[in-house]
């Protein structure tokens, strides 16, 4: 997969905590996802919005 373009924003619930996510939602039809850890230099994962959605309501679904 090509590099994910420019744009990452960290969770706001990260506060200081090395366990994080970032995404980028700079492009229309995807959202791409990394480890905050590797700074660009891991490897990311891009979804559509929906799965995205989906992800989102599952874990909101499964947090005490």
């Amino acid at each position: 997969m090509s590099p994910a373009p420019a744009g990452w924003r960290k969770s706001s619930r990260s506060s200081g905590c090395a366990n994080c996510v970032e995404i980028n939602l700079s492009q229309p039809d995807l959202v791409h996802i990394r480890d905050s850890k590797e700074r660009g230099t891991g490897p990311t994962i891009a979804v559509t919005h929906r799965q995205w959605a989906t992800l989102l309501d599952q874990i909101a679904s499964s947090t005490p």
